[in-house]
C-alpha cells in the first residue's frame, strides 16, 4: 500500500468514540450511586439495629420503679410533729395536686418547653440547644426533656457517655407510652434534688420556705425551678444571690412563654428572699432515737424497717426532749463552775471514744420523763453528752437509790394501816427499840437534829431518817422489801432494816416508773417509747397496746402522793419555786451517803420525771451535794417545759 494512502473509516466511528467516555462517566456516576445507596441503607439497617437494640433494652426495665421513690422515714413525737428521720434520702413525696401550678409552669419553662408535644425526646429542642452551645462556644444549654431526666434519675444508666444518652432517649420514649404527662410530672417532681440534702418539692419547699409545696408563691416556684440544674452550688442556703439571679431568669421564661404576664413578672422579681428560719436538721442521734430502735427491731422485721416512707408515731415530746438536755448541760456546767469544784470539767477533758462502756471523768446526769398513765417516754436524756458517751445511764446505770425510796416505805406502811397523822418519834434509837435482828443498827438525821414525836408523814415531808426507820419497822421488813420487789425498784434487795434508807441500787428508769405508780393510784405503766409505725400507704404495722401493774393499793398510792404533795410546798423539795417552777407537784429528793448520788423524782397530775446527778465512778460530787440542789433544778425546767406543752 502506498505510503500517505489513508484508510477509509465507517462514518459512525467517530461518533463511538465520543460517546465512549461519557457513557463511561454514567456508569461511574451509576456505581457511585449505587454504593451511596448500599452505605445508606448498611447506615439505616445499623441505626434500625441500634434502636431495636435500645428499644429492647428499655423495654428490660420496669417502669413500675419509677413510682417506688425512696423517702427516708419520718420519727414523729406525740404531737405529730417532725422529731427526725431515719437515714436515707431526705423526701416527702405529694401527688401533683399538692404542688403549686406555679412551680409546674416554672419547671416547664426552665426545663422544657415543649413538654407536652413531644414523644420523650424533643429533636426542636436538641437542635436548638446545639445552635446555642454552638453560639456560646461551649455547653450553655441541655437538650434532655423532663422525661429522660426523669429516666436518669429513676435507673442508673451509667456515666456521660453516647451509649447512655441513646438509653436515656429510648427508656424516655418507652416512658412516654406508658406514663401519662402528669405522671411523669408527678414523679420528676418528687425525685429530683434540690441542694442541701434536700430531695423532692415538698421537702425543699418546706426547708427553704417553711411551708408546703401546694402553698409556694410564684417567685417561690421560680426559684426552686431555677437551681435544678446546679442544686448544690446555687441552694439558697449556700448562695442567697445566685439563687435568685436564676429565679429572676425562670421568670423572664415564664413571660416569653406566656405562662405569666409582664406584670406578674415584674411583681414576683421584686419580691425578696425570704428563707425559712430554722435549717433542716440531720437525722437526729441520741439515747431515745437509740431506744427506739431497740423497740422497733423487738416488733417489726427488718425488712420492713428498711423499706421507706414509714411514719413512726413515739412518745416524745420535741420540746421536753430538747428542753431535757439542755437543762442537763446548763446544770452540770453550773456546778463545775463553782468556786473550789474539785473535779475535772468536760470543757477541761480531751475527746473520749463514744463507745467507751467505762464511763466520763467528769460529772454526769440522766433525766427521764414519762406519761404517768401510759408510760409513753416524753423525754430521755443517757447522759451528758451522746456524741462522747453512748451509754444509756437512766436505763442501765444502777446506783445506791438513798432516800429516793422513803416514799414506798411508807406507802407499805399506810397500806398496812397506818395513818399519816400517826405520832412516830424522830429521836435517835434507842438500845433495844428495834428487833435484835436488825442490830445495833441507829442512822442520824442528816441535818443531826431530832426533834421528838412528830406525824409520821412529817418524816416524809422533812426526809427524816430515824422516823422512816420507825416506820419501815412498822410496816414489817419483809414487806417493805417486797413492795420495793414489786415497784421494780431493784432485783437485788437485802434483808437488812437499811433499806428502809435506800441502801440498794436501781435505775432511774425503775425509780421514775414507780413514782408514776403513786401518781396513778398504785398502777404502774410499762415505760415504752414506740406508739406507732405506718408503711407509706398508711397501713397500721404496729401498735402499741399497753401494759400496766398495779403494785399498791389505791387508796396507800393517794395518800403517798399527798405527802409527797406537801414535801413540794414546804418539805424538800419547797425549793423548787425559788428555781422557777410554776406547777402543782408531788416529789421526793434523794440523797446517798458522802453525797454521791443526787436524784430528784417528782410527778404532777400527767407526767412523771426523774433525775439522777453523779459520776460514773461513785466519789462526793461536793460537800452537801444533795438532791435539791444537784438534781431538781433540771426537773424544774424539764416539767416547765411539760406544762407549756399543755
Amino acid at each position: 500500500m502506498p505510503k500517505n494512502k489513508r484508510v477509509r473509516q465507517h462514518p459512525a466511528a467517530h461518533r463511538v468514540r465520543l460517546l465512549r467516555p461519557r457513557a463511561r462517566r454514567r456508569r461511574l456516576r451509576r456505581q457511585r450511586t449505587r454504593k451511596l445507596g448500599r452505605l445508606i441503607t448498611a447506615c439505616f439497617i445499623l441505626w434500625a439495629l441500634i434502636a431495636a437494640f435500645y428499644a429492647a433494652w428499655a423495654w428490660t426495665f420496669d417502669l413500675q420503679a419509677v413510682g417506688r421513690i425512696p423517702e427516708s422515714s419520718l420519727v414523729l413525737d406525740h404531737h405529730g410533729k417532725v422529731y427526725t428521720r431515719l437515714a436515707g434520702e431526705n423526701r416527702r413525696t405529694v401527688p401533683l395536686s399538692k404542688v403549686s401550678p406555679w412551680f409546674v409552669r416554672a419547671v416547664i419553662a426552665r426545663e422544657d418547653t415543649r413538654f407536652l408535644q413531644h414523644f420523650g425526646v424533643d429533636p426542636v429542642g436538641i437542635i436548638r440547644a446545639a445552635v446555642s452551645n454552638i453560639a456560646a462556644g461551649g455547653v450553655r444549654q441541655g437538650g434532655s426533656t423532663l422525661t429522660q431526666q426523669l429516666a436518669r434519675n429513676s435507673f442508673p444508666l451509667g456515666g456521660q457517655t453516647i451509649h447512655r444518652k441513646i438509653l436515656e432517649a429510648a427508656l424516655a420514649m418507652r416512658m412516654e407510652s406508658v406514663l401519662s404527662k402528669d405522671d411523669i410530672l408527678t414523679h420528676y417532681m418528687n425525685r429530683i434534688y434540690f441542694g442541701a440534702g434536700l430531695f423532692g418539692v415538698e421537702t425543699a419547699s418546706q426547708a427553704y420556705f417553711g411551708k408546703p409545696a401546694a402553698d409556694m408563691s410564684l417567685a417561690e416556684s421560680a426559684l426552686l425551678a431555677g437551681i435544678i440544674r446546679s442544686p448544690n452550688r446555687l441552694s439558697p442556703f449556700r448562695d442567697p444571690e445566685g439563687a435568685m439571679q436564676q429565679r429572676n431568669l425562670t421568670l423572664r421564661q415564664m413571660e416569653h412563654q406566656g405562662f405569666i404576664s409582664e406584670q406578674q413578672c415584674a411583681g414576683a422579681t421584686q419580691e425578696p428572699l425570704i428563707l425559712a428560719r430554722e435549717r433542716p436538721a440531720p437525722p437526729q442521734e441520741d439515747w431515745a432515737m437509740e431506744l427506739l430502735w431497740r423497740e422497733l427491731e423487738r416488733v417489726l422485721p427488718q425488712d420492713v424497717l428498711d423499706s421507706a416512707g414509714l411514719k413512726i408515731h413515739t412518745t416524745l415530746d420535741n420540746s421536753m426532749q430538747r428542753t431535757a438536755v439542755q437543762a442537763v448541760e446548763a446544770q452540770l456546767t453550773a456546778v463545775e463552775n463553782r468556786e473550789g469544784y474539785p473535779h475535772p470539767r468536760k470543757a477541761d477533758v480531751a475527746s473520749i471514744d463514744p463507745k467507751n462502756r467505762t464511763g466520763t471523768p467528769y460529772l454526769q446526769a440522766c433525766a427521764m420523763a414519762l406519761d404517768s398513765r401510759t408510760g409513753g417516754i416524753r423525754a430521755l436524756v443517757g447522759g451528758r453528752d451522746y456524741s462522747a458517751s453512748k451509754y444509756n445511764r437512766a436505763y442501765f446505770a444502777e446506783r445506791q437509790v438513798g432516800s429516793s425510796v422513803k416514799p414506798f416505805v411508807y406507802a407499805v406502811a399506810f397500806a398496812g394501816g397506818m395513818q399519816p397523822d400517826a405520832p412516830i418519834s424522830d429521836d435517835r434509837i434507842g438500845p433495844g427499840e428495834l428487833p435484835k435482828a436488825f442490830g445495833a443498827y441507829n442512822p442520824a438525821n442528816s441535818d443531826d437534829t431530832y426533834r421528838g414525836a412528830l406525824p409520821a408523814k412529817e418524816g416524809l415531808v422533812l426526809s427524816r431518817n430515824t422516823m422512816s426507820v420507825r416506820v419501815g419497822t412498822i410496816a414489817g421488813l419483809e414487806r417493805v422489801r417486797d413492795g420495793i420487789l414489786a415497784a421494780g425498784l431493784s432485783r437485788d434487795v437485802p434483808r437488812f432494816p437499811s433499806i428502809f434508807l435506800g441502801s440498794f441500787s436501781g435505775t432511774l428508769k425503775a425509780l421514775t416508773t414507780a413514782y408514776a405508780a403513786l401518781a396513778n393510784d398504785g398502777v404502774t405503766p410499762s415505760p415504752h417509747i414506740l406508739d406507732s409505725v405506718e408503711d407509706a400507704q398508711g397501713r397500721v404495722l404496729y401498735r402499741y397496746k399497753g401494759s400496766a401493774q398495779r403494785i399498791l393499793p389505791a387508796k396507800a398510792a393517794r395518800m403517798t402522793a399527798d405527802v409527797l404533795a406537801e414535801a413540794m410546798t414546804r418539805g424538800t423539795g419547797a425549793v423548787a419555786r425559788s428555781f422557777g417552777y410554776r406547777g402543782h407537784a408531788a416529789g421526793k429528793t434523794g440523797t446517798t451517803n458522802d453525797y454521791r448520788d443526787a436524784w430528784f423524782i417528782g410527778f404532777d397530775a400527767e407526767t412523771t420525771c426523774g433525775v439522777w446527778v453523779g459520776f460514773d465512778q461513785p466519789k462526793k460530787i461536793v460537800e452537801r451535794g444533795y438532791g435539791a440542789t444537784l438534781a431538781l433544778p433540771i426537773w424544774v425546767k424539764i416539767m416547765n417545759a411539760s406544762d407549756a406543752e399543755r
